[in-house]
């Protein structure tokens, strides 16, 4: 079975398509710049050079034929027919409560997907864009949707609710949502098969750490606790985001003249976090240049409170589940960013974490353990699969 999973943002797409039989990627690319001028694919066929391929494309529609014809194209193609794609996997942002496992793809879902865009507009708007085109394109191909949001349905009513009027919650559906959930989810599951732990009876801690970042409390397999909320701009310092903070700054702003509320989303989602802190950019590695190399005093303290948040969150989410048997890292920072990590997991003996900076250094992209022998909790490095994930789900459905 060949499984295509698409990613799809306001204005680019990501896709892999998988042979099932094997759970191997065949080809993946990225689609940038949707509507505009100066649009293009980056294709790579297997393990051989990425491909450039610049065409204007219009809209969303227009890209995934792109991505098709490439697929199916003589030279950067991976399969001979359009037939012998047998479903396509979409990564949905928001399920609300509503969906709380993936679920087929038909004019019902679809309608529920829209009528919860508020809870995520800009990216639940994309997704469906990718479904919308698939639909029209294929419109007998079997699609799946995915969502963020489910794994962390398992969260109890104690920790996802908000300490608001409840009525707010019966009307909006205010409260805690979470997000990455297919990252979470892979990575837990993976750790443990690594660790030789049983993952039905286990306390796991995942740090999903990259321009977005949330963490997950998991016991026995089921998400009790996890940092972001109603929208992905809760819980930790991101790259700009502005992650936890005092509600009651927002107004101080808006009566001071320093914020618009019609600003405010905006702000705390593109403003904010380490690019607002540092005054250098959201990439950690030009903000670690600054604060590191040149010893630039506002980038240095972006990355001091981003470890900080992290590791706060990693002592409450144990004594949330009265212990735990592994702390995992991953996500673009996680698996790459050594001075994060040790950042974060040193200085944490107390809690049972004895931390290996020698082999956490200079480690990038690679599963490994990163905590002495004698640690009780033990910490390691798991490069994420969310396409993976939604893969074996559609083929699950689709079966």
């Amino acid at each position: 079975m060949k499984i295509l999973v698409i990613n799809c943002g306001s204005s680019s797409l990501k896709y892999q398509l998988f042979d099932m039989t094997s759970d191997t990627v065949l080809a993946k690319g990225g689609v940038e710049k949707i509507g505009m001028a100066d649009s293009f694919l980056k294709h790579q066929k297997g393990e051989e050079p990425k491909v450039k391929i610049e065409k204007a494309m219009n809209d969303h529609k227009e890209a995934i034929e792109l991505v098709l014809n490439t697929l199916t194209d003589s030279k950067t193609g991976v399969i001979a027919s359009l037939k012998e794609i047998d479903a396509a996997g979409h990564r949905v942002l928001h399920g609300g409560e509503i969906f709380k496992e993936s679920v087929l793809i038909n004019d019902d879902v679809i309608a529920k997907i829209e009528e919860l865009a508020p809870l995520g507009p800009l990216h639940q708007k994309a997704n469906l864009k990718g479904i919308y085109a698939i639909k029209a394109i294929l419109p007998e191909l079997p699609q799946v949707a995915v969502f963020d949001t489910a794994f962390h349905q398992t969260i109890p009513d104690y920790a996802y609710m908000y300490a608001i009027p409840y009525e707010l919650y019966e009307k909006l559906h205010i409260r805690r949502y979470g997000f990455h959930g297919s990252s979470h989810r892979y990575v837990s599951k993976r750790a443990c098969e690594l660790l030789g732990l049983d993952y039905n009876n286990s306390k796991l801690i995942t740090c999903h750490i990259g321009n977005g970042a949330s963490l997950a409390a998991i016991v026995n397999g089921k998400v009790v606790d996890t940092t972001m909320g109603l929208t992905p701009c809760e819980g930790v310092m991101m790259g700009t985001r502005c992650g936890d903070i005092d509600p009651a700054v927002f107004p101080f702003l808006f009566q001071n003249g320093a914020l618009k509320p019609e600003d405010m989303d905006n702000f705390i989602n593109k403003k904010c976090g380490v690019l607002g802190v540092s005054g250098v950019s959201s990439d950690m590695r030009d903000v670690e240049e600054a604060g590191f190399g040149r010893k630039e005093h506002r980038a240095a303290l972006s990355l001091k409170m981003y470890d900080y948040k992290i590791k706060k969150y990693i002592g409450a989410y144990m004594a949330a589940m009265n212990g735990c048997d592994a702390i995992i890292f991953t996500g673009g920072i996680g698996e790459k960013g050594d001075t994060t990590r040790r950042g974060v997991a040193m200085n944490l003996e107390a809690l049972g974490v004895e931390f290996d900076d020698s082999i956490n250094t200079g480690l990038r992209d690679e599963e490994k353990v990163i905590s002495k022998p004698t640690s009780k909790v033990k910490v390691i490095v798991v490069p994420t699969n969310e396409e993976l994930v939604i893969a074996q789900d559609t083929m699950a459905l689709v079966k």
